[in-house]
């Protein structure tokens, strides 16, 4: 199902400011159902309890960071096709290398702009990899 203005987005990151930011540029490109939460074991919670189209999730986080937050979401065959975006400010080859790896559908270094985002997400809806789901 591709991602709409109506789809539910859960934005995961540590820092509240980012969280805001996120959510700001999300509003301002028309979605609706912005959900948050501050850490990899909060999001996994929410994801398990409530229905999200797409996940935007930074690297570093504690307890549970953004990779092992995707790699716990992928083992899961319910939410396995689930999108994910991983963002980080740490724009290391090898964490875009890493998170194509666990599974991320697309990466985003921080900071970026409306127009960035709205790319990273139209380019996941459009050539979109099918994850192989657990058995």
């Amino acid at each position: 199902m591709p991602i709409n203005h109506y789809s539910n987005v859960l934005i995961v990151d540590d820092s509240a400011t980012v969280r805001s930011l996120v959510r700001k540029i999300l509003t301002q490109l028309g979605y609706k159902n912005i959900d948050e939460a501050s850490d990899g074991e909060s999001a996994l919670d929410k994801i398990f309890d409530k229905h999200f189209d797409l996940v935007i999730s930074d690297w570093n986080m504690e307890p549970m960071n953004g990779e092992e937050l995707l790699k716990e979401v992928r083992a899961n065959k319910k939410y396995a096709q689930l999108p994910f975006i991983m963002m980080t400010s740490d724009c290391a080859i090898n964490k875009v290398v890493l998170a194509r790896r666990a599974g991320a559908d697309s990466f985003i270094n921080k900071p970026f702009n409306p127009a960035g985002l709205q790319a990273k997400i139209y380019e996941m809806n459009t050539h979109r990899v099918r994850h192989p789901v657990p058995v």
